[in-house]
């Protein structure tokens, strides 16, 4: 496995996401993914779970172009337009979550941000996985 978490004893128990992480293998530098189609239209303006599990699917469709997949993702930042849209939705997001990455979890930041480009977009992520 090209990735590993990090979780010192001596910090807090991490809940959804790892500390740290280290990976060897290839650097796959994942730009920001948002919620839309193929034809870049936002998929389900207002909904975050929604637009939250497509921009995840966005991210799987870079990393296995690149030959790898959910395992090889090393740390994930996520940016949203409504943080406690975002804390009301959790079991929701973290369903979308399980579906596509199961119980690992890199390690993550979540930022409020005021917009994204895409004034229709309510999340936006990026990431860096290791393959190979």
């Amino acid at each position: 496995m090209a990735v590993r978490f990090l979780n010192p004893d001596s910090l807090a128990k991490p809940v959804g996401y790892s500390h740290g992480a280290a990976g060897t293998g290839e650097a796959i530098l994942l730009a920001g993914q948002i919620g839309c189609d193929a034809s870049g239209a936002i998929v389900a303006p207002g909904d975050i779970v929604a637009q939250f599990a497509l921009a995840l699917d966005n991210m799987l469709v870079v990393l296995r172009e690149a030959g790898g997949g959910p395992d090889d993702l090393a740390h994930l930042r996520i940016f949203v337009t409504d943080v406690q849209a975002y804390r009301d939705n959790l079991k929701g997001l973290g369903a979308a979550w399980k579906e596509r990455f199961g119980r690992r979890f890199p390690a993550m930041t979540l930022a409020g941000v005021t917009e994204l480009f895409d004034a229709d977009a309510m999340v936006e992520m990026d990431g860096i996985a290791y393959v190979g």
